[in-house]
């Protein structure tokens, strides 16, 4: 069965372009949702991005989508570009990523 945490483990490897920091670690995918269609197991992610005047959007959300494709057992993935949180990397990001950024609390 695949679960939240298979789908975020295949999007590790997504990294911002320009951070060269993992979407995930810098918190930018918010949610993963399952559902069960006739062709197969569907997710739906929530996805944000560092600022909405980003340039790599359109690269970020297609290597994403790849990316979540490649988890075993998903047979379709729909990228859901979301602002809502608004992004914040002090609330988002791991400690990692903000100690890469230079964020230091």
């Amino acid at each position: 069965m695949v679960e939240e945490a298979h789908v975020m483990e295949s999007l590790q490897t997504v990294e911002d372009p320009e951070l060269d920091i993992s979407i995930v670690d810098l918190g930018l995918v918010y949610g993963v949702r399952f559902e069960h269609r006739d062709e197969g197991l569907h997710a739906e992610i929530d996805l944000t991005l560092t600022s909405p005047g980003c340039p790599a959007a359109p690269e970020i959300m297609a290597a994403a989508h790849r990316a979540a494709l490649q988890t075993d057992g998903l047979d379709s993935v729909h990228i859901n570009l979301v602002w809502s949180p608004r992004w914040d990397p002090r609330v988002h990001a791991t400690e990692d990523a903000r100690m890469d950024m230079g964020i230091w609390d």
